[in-house]
């Protein structure tokens, strides 16, 4: 047994662990492996603040978009019915106007018909004393034609007026 190289690899490996117990490797060794738990332990409380703040972010980002979804839907609302309403008030000025100009037009129709009315009264005049002017004047010779021709030319013109 002493001449067995496991014997010796046993007992090198025994002072090892000894010399390094007496040493206080094994405090450097749990030190550091507490250290490290507690940077791990830090960084998943990092991690879950972080996650805690975007699940904030995220609910506000979508908290927003509603309220913007919600203010784009009213615009449209307000847009269409201002449109409806300056329709309606397109369409009642467009009537107003046609209304007006048919008046206007008719007016101006009565008005043409009573002067084209005038005017077919004053060549019915002037065609009926021309022509009673000629009659009586192949009729009637001398002082008594001259007469009766001014005397009728006056009562046809009072009486046509």
């Amino acid at each position: 047994m002493l001449y067995e190289a496991e014997f010796w690899v046993a007992v090198a490996f025994v002072l090892l662990v000894l010399g390094l117990f007496k040493l206080g490797v094994h405090k450097t060794v749990a030190g550091a492996l507490d250290d490290r738990t507690a940077r791990i332990r830090a960084e998943l409380d990092e991690a879950q603040r972080l996650r805690a703040e975007a699940e904030a972010l995220l609910a506000e980002y979508r908290r927003r978009r509603q309220e913007a979804e919600a203010e784009a839907a009213a615009i449209v609302a307000n847009a269409q019915a201002e449109g409806e309403r300056l329709q309606s008030e397109a369409k009642a000025k467009v009537e107003e106007f046609v209304a007006r100009r048919t008046k206007m037009a008719e007016t101006k129709i009565a008005q043409a018909e009573a002067q084209a009315i005038a005017d077919v009264r004053s060549a019915a005049a002037d065609a009926a004393v021309a022509a009673a002017e000629t009659l009586l004047t192949e009729t009637v010779k001398g002082k008594l034609a001259g007469q009766l021709v001014t005397d009728g030319i006056k009562g046809l013109a009072a009486r046509l007026n």
